[in-house]
């Protein structure tokens, strides 16, 4: 089987590259691609060096599988020709995420809706992805009726561009600067772009996400912050029910759910942040407790590694999916 990476070289395409690797996706060529100033550098893989291509080098390769992680525009203009060429691709991207025709997978909530005609995959935003997560056992047990979110979400979420811009104020050193303000010692209350409703792109993919993932018409509304945390984005969650909950049956109902850890102990000050979540495929929920301003309503807190969950780890679950169900060789 043949595997192309596209936007192998950024911080989610060397992270697609490392959950390859460590899961043992079984394939027979591995098909690194970048933008022209990369073509023909090397990228390695699995102790191997490969040399970077051209996207129409790719396409001419025809691998069963690309993963997309290199922007909206370059997913727009080139998954189709992929597609073509008989590939199944997941994209990272917002490129396909809202079209119908395109599923909009995290494998432990509805990878059961893809079959072998699906060649474009969507791949959710990071904030969806863990928020979905925590939702999915307790929206099948309770009725989630709406959520309110904010997120605090780390630079690495913006790609290099943002860790550049962090670690060279943090190092008062002159650099591009991505954000319109600072971000080292400061949240920025913003993430993407305004619309006339006054909410950024970011928070309007968390609605449109979550209600599609959930098949639910759940009312969501979010608030997203970035803030000077290199890597791990968290969210503070209130999350009301169409019925009542048991404290200890909902705690239980998140244990179960694969991919999440209930990282709950107060008494210890333990609870989830970025640095535990760091480097781990799992998603972190913790602070759980009730709110008391009205009925059958829950506060919670999620953190995940915004690289791996959140992007890469996702995408590469999706692969491993579609090989169990010989949706490709």
């Amino acid at each position: 089987m043949k595997i192309a990476v596209i936007g192998a070289t950024g911080l989610v395409g060397r992270e697609i590259i490392k959950v390859l690797e460590s899961r043992r996706i079984p394939l027979t060529e591995f098909i690194p691609v970048a933008s022209g100033k990369s073509v023909g550098k090397t990228i390695e893989f699995s102790g191997k060096a490969y040399n970077i291509v051209s996207l129409e080098e790719a396409v001419e390769q025809k691998p069963d599988v690309a993963i997309f992680s290199a922007g909206a525009l370059i997913s727009l203009e080139w998954a189709p020709k992929f597609k073509e060429a008989g590939t199944t691709v997941i994209d990272n991207s917002s490129a396909w995420r809202m079209h119908d025709n395109v599923p909009l997978i995290v494998p432990e909530i509805n990878g059961n809706i893809l079959t072998a005609e699906h060649k474009i995959i969507a791949n959710p935003n990071c904030s969806t992805i863990q928020l979905v997560m925590v939702l999915f056992p307790l929206n099948n047990k309770y009725g989630v009726k709406r959520v309110v979110v904010s997120t605090y979400q780390a630079v690495s979420g913006s790609g290099n561009r943002g860790v550049d811009q962090l670690m060279n104020e943090r190092n008062k050193r002159e650099g591009e600067k991505y954000y319109p303000h600072q971000i080292d010692l400061n949240v920025i209350p913003q993430g993407g772009d305004f619309t006339e409703e006054g909410y950024t792109t970011e928070e309007l993919k968390l609605v449109n996400e979550t209600q599609k993932i959930l098949q639910s018409d759940v009312r969501v509304t979010a608030t997203v912050v970035r803030v000077p945390v290199i890597n791990g984005h968290a969210e503070a969650v209130n999350v009301e029910f169409e019925n009542d909950f048991d404290f200890y049956d909902l705690k239980r109902l998140l244990g179960f759910m694969t991919g999440v850890v209930v990282f709950d102990m107060p008494e210890g000050n333990l609870y989830p942040m970025p640095l535990i979540a760091e480097g781990k495929d799992d998603v972190f929920v913790g602070r759980l407790r009730r709110d008391f301003s009205q009925p059958n309503t829950l506060n919670m807190w999620i953190v995940a590694d915004n690289l791996r969950k959140g992007a890469a780890t996702n995408a590469v679950q999706i692969v491993e999916y579609i090989i169990k169900k010989q949706f490709v060789n």
